[in-house]
């Protein structure tokens, strides 16, 4: 960071990286509530598998900061234990593919526990975890797969794509009396940029407008926004304004921005790292479908990653993912070939 911090670590008006932002939200929000502490894999000494938390275990010890075994259902179960007995446990699952194996945890457990109870008990947890390819990472280290977790009744899903989003989002999730997924997409990481440090929590149930525009409407959300943004770019070099929504919520969706959106362009392309079958591009297609069909003037468009395990190898990773290209290219089918 650059520039000097305030209690907090983030000046007034301070340049940092998406990770950097992170950690700024995770040192507020143990130095704020006792009850807060932070667990997971490497997250102590190591300072987490992608940096966020370097420095933590330091100054809040290992009470707070807690390193956990290899047992993704092992720890995210401690989580909601100690989240119905009153603490506000932060669980980090390395990546989204690893949070397979705490699933049951999480669907059986932390999301239902407030409607088997009849609202008696409530599970105030966050989860963070790293999603997303692009960074040569194989299989096993690569899916997106917050459109399963965004099916799930109980749980909010959010999905912080902005230096602004990554250290605001979190206070307000604490607050949330039922279980907050937070995915921050890999590839986001290292995004700099300057943030205000004196900006206060984000609505988590609204999506961002964040290129106006009045051709197409672009949907799409983490580390899909700087593709989208890119494609809008090339969009309106050939004279064709893309308007850009960041969802940031994707349980729940704020249809009403959505549907607003598509009004304004009467056409729409939603862009999703993830497979195309049954996607959350799926269901956004869908409600736009129910909601606003007599607003289109062309199908909904959606691009996807390619049906195949992400690939290893670099340009075989990049030919499966979504691309500002080709982001740019669906968008121009979407508007007939205007421009």
């Amino acid at each position: 960071m650059n520039n000097v911090s305030n209690a907090s670590g983030v000046s007034k008006q301070t340049k940092l990286t998406y990770r950097e932002a992170l950690r700024a939200a995770l040192r507020d929000a143990l130095a704020a509530d006792e009850r807060v502490f932070l667990m997971g894999e490497d997250v102590g000494k190591y300072g987490g598998a992608f940096g966020v938390s370097l420095g933590l275990v330091e100054e809040f010890g290992t009470e707070r900061v807690r390193d956990t075994p290899l047992s993704e259902s092992a720890f995210t179960g401690m989580g909601i234990g100690a989240a119905i007995a009153g603490l506000r446990p932060i669980v980090e699952i390395m990546t989204v593919n690893f949070s397979m194996l705490a699933l049951d945890q999480i669907l059986n457990n932390a999301a239902t526990l407030r409607h088997m109870s009849n609202g008696q008990l409530s599970v105030p947890l966050v989860i963070r975890m790293t999603t997303g390819a692009g960074r040569q990472l194989a299989a096993q280290h690569s899916h997106s797969l917050e459109g399963w977790y965004a099916h799930i009744p109980g749980i909010r899903v959010l999905a912080p794509a902005t230096l602004r989003d990554a250290r605001a989002m979190l206070a307000p999730a604490l607050a949330d009396p039922d279980p907050v997924i937070i995915f921050e997409h890999g590839s986001l990481y290292n995004l700099a940029g300057e943030l205000d440090g004196g900006e206060g929590p984000v609505d988590l149930t609204s999506a961002a407008v964040r290129r106006s525009g009045t051709d197409v409407t672009l949907i799409t959300y983490g580390g899909s926004l700087p593709k989208t943004l890119a494609a809008a770019d090339l969009l309106a070099a050939d004279g064709i304004e893309a308007e850009v929504i960041d969802l940031r919520s994707l349980r729940p969706l704020d249809d009403a921005t959505i549907m607003a959106s598509v009004a304004r362009t009467h056409r729409a392309v939603v862009v999703d790292e993830a497979w195309r079958t049954g996607s959350l591009a799926a269901e956004i297609t869908a409600r736009i479908t129910e909601q606003a069909f007599y607003e289109l003037d062309a199908p909904v468009g959606r691009v996807c990653s390619a049906e195949v395990p992400i690939p290893y190898a670099g340009h075989l990773e990049e030919a499966a993912l979504p691309q500002a290209a080709g982001i740019a290219a669906a968008a121009r089918e979407a508007v007939g070939g205007h421009g």
